[in-house]
């Protein structure tokens, strides 16, 4: 009963939202709410972060920001919209999981149909506004990586535990996509940005995949930690791609791209994302899961930091 309530908390906590009051202005909030949490709102907000990063690297020090911003945006609509699709395709397995069972598609606060116009509307907003307002290159990547999570990564999640490699190839685009909307092409830091988050999500997904792998086996979802004879696997191999992690970072500062204000930072970041991911792999536990939880969303928010406030960084693209 304990794990229970523990997993609705989280779940609350994942999406960004709190339970209803049952009052008068709940209840006016409900509909709007349900929308937002269709868009995995917490998801959608490191997708816009990591867009902004990418697109001011792209633009150096003139960059304009509100044109920084708009191309941000317009990324993080993409993101949506793989975020609602997502859901309706697994709307049959939501209802099985407890972590997913109030998600508005299966409560029926908002209906299939609705859900696909408002994800397709998402998707044609995100791709069509990057091809007009920046480049085709950026809108065909961005069409790329939604049909890449909706069509790829969330039916192979039924099927092999290799789902979770397939999807952090789109999930760490989000920094790519925002430096070449502003770029017109991809450059040395948006594919150190790319491998930053392609090896960051490893982690962080083996951690939630650990904490509801009851919930994934209930579903027959085919995540790492809930297969037969998985003990043990996720945390060792949390650990390991923390290492991978830790090597990518350092690779700005030895190729001379990054100064000291990135490489200390990302070193010491690496460093506890290790040390929680070493914690993790010598006993799962709730306890080890939620910290590398904890610590990867400490983690990305200042590596993007580091990044931008680096003063090596900031000298290249003055020059």
């Amino acid at each position: 009963m304990k794990h229970r309530v523990e997993e609705q908390r989280e779940a609350r906590w994942m999406v960004g939202l709190a339970p209803s009051s049952g009052s008068a202005l709940g209840e006016a909030l409900s509909l709007p709410l349900a929308w937002l949490e269709l868009t995995k709102p917490r998801i959608g907000l490191f997708v816009v972060l990591a867009a902004f990063t990418g697109g001011l690297l792209a633009s150096g020090p003139e960059a304009e920001l509100a044109r920084v911003a708009l191309a941000a945006l317009l990324v993080g609509a993409v993101g949506s919209s793989a975020s609602v699709f997502n859901q309706i395709l697994e709307r049959d397995v939501d209802r099985l999981m407890r972590r997913t069972a109030s998600r508005p598609l299966v409560t029926g606060r908002i209906q299939t149909r609705d859900a696909v116009l408002f994800a397709a509307l998402l998707g044609l907003v995100g791709t069509v506004g990057l091809a007009a307002w920046f480049n085709a290159l950026s809108a065909l990547l961005g069409l790329s990586t939604l049909v890449a999570y909706a069509l790829v990564y969330t039916p192979l999640k039924r099927h092999t535990s290799f789902n979770t490699v397939v999807g952090a190839l789109p999930g760490a685009m989000p920094p790519l996509l925002g430096y070449v909307a502003l770029a017109g092409d991809a450059g040395p830091w948006a594919w150190m940005l790319f491998a930053i988050l392609f090896a960051w999500q490893f982690p962080h997904f083996l951690a939630i995949a650990w904490l509801y792998r009851e919930d994934y086996a209930r579903a027959g979802m085919k995540m790492l930690p809930a297969l037969p004879g998985a003990r043990g696997i996720a945390g060792r191999q949390a650990f390991l791609y923390s290492l991978v992690l830790l090597t990518v970072t350092l690779l700005p500062g030895a190729r001379g791209d990054a100064g000291i204000v990135f490489t200390v930072a990302s070193l010491l970041l690496g460093l506890a994302y290790a040390a929680a991911s070493a914690a993790f792999a010598w006993r799962e536990s709730r306890r080890s899961a939620r910290a590398v939880l904890f610590v990867s969303l400490v983690y990305l928010p200042l590596v993007l930091t580091a990044s931008l406030i680096d003063p090596v960084v900031s000298l290249a693209l003055s020059n």
